[in-house]
């Protein structure tokens, strides 16, 4: 398993009129802990792209359990638990600053060779960072 995460502060425009996160941006959020679980094992998403490889999403369930509210201080949870195939999954919990679970989320995302428009198995680049990274 890998396991990362990373604090970010809910801002005024990511809120609806009661200063409740905007249900949309929670995807936004959970972005940011890809990006990150990517960053923290030596790779950007940037640099997977440029090896001609996409990362599209296919699936996407969210649980909103509490509200985050306007300038709180989140702490994103992100999760890759099995080894990747064609595709790769990514669980996440998010925290509000008390330490209390406000959101559960997933996504699944597959490789696709940008080039060929086609769907392939993990790269050996991005697959050897994962095993160099599993168990952290």
């Amino acid at each position: 398993m890998i396991h990362t995460t990373h604090s970010i502060r809910v801002r005024y425009g990511e809120t609806d009129p009661m200063k409740y996160v905007y249900y949309g941006n929670y995807a936004e959020y959970l972005e940011i802990g890809r990006v990150e679980l990517f960053r923290s094992i030596g790779i950007s998403y940037d640099e997977i792209e440029n090896q001609g490889i996409w990362l599209p999403v296919s699936d996407y369930k969210i649980k909103y359990i509490r509200p985050a509210l306007y300038d709180q201080k989140l702490e994103i949870h992100t999760y890759v638990k099995k080894i990747p195939g064609v595709r790769i999954e990514f669980e996440y919990e998010i925290f509000n600053e008390e330490g209390v679970k406000i959101t559960e989320a997933s996504t699944t995302l597959f490789f696709l060779d940008g080039k060929a428009n086609k769907i392939i198995r993990c790269p050996d680049f991005l697959m050897k960072l994962i095993e160099e990274n599993w168990n952290r």
